[in-house]
């Protein structure tokens, strides 16, 4: 009996230690830069919020959707206030997480800021002054031919 019992207890402390590990060490980080387009808390028992963030390379181009996991409420409340605008989103890639408890995706966004200037193209920057909006492009009128 008390093999047995041995035997479960080291078991839990190996499945402990192995979520440790993975909760705290990151397969990789970054940034990734664009628009908030989507952020819902999401699950039925283990709540998370989800988010996708579109990424555009170029003007014309199909935009990229990123999606993201938010485990950090006060994260979530700061990318919640500046939805609508290009931000930086900081994430750590965590591998080897075994359910979707802990999120939806294997990246888990911990720090977000807005990006202070627009990439037109590779090299063509717009730089936003402090304070300022983004400007947002107005449709030239229709002609009187196209009408």
């Amino acid at each position: 009996m008390a093999r047995w019992l041995t035997a479960l207890v080291a078991l839990v402390l190996l499945v402990v230690a192995y979520f440790a590990v993975v909760l705290n060490w990151s397969y990789s980080d970054g940034e990734r830069a664009g628009w908030v387009q989507k952020l819902s808390r999401k699950g039925w028992l283990c709540k998370t919020w989800e988010g996708e963030l579109s990424l555009v390379s170029m003007p014309g181009a199909a935009p990229e959707k990123f999606l993201f996991t938010v485990r950090e409420e006060a994260v979530a409340e700061e990318i919640n206030k500046v939805m609508g605008k290009r931000v930086a989103l900081h994430y750590e890639e965590k591998v080897g997480l075994p359910t979707s408890c802990f999120g939806e995706t294997r990246s888990f966004v911990t720090g977000v800021r807005v990006q202070d200037e627009i990439s037109l193209m590779p090299g063509v920057i717009v730089p936003v002054p402090p304070g300022a909006s983004a400007p947002v492009p107005t449709p030239a009128p229709a002609s009187a031919a196209s009408r």
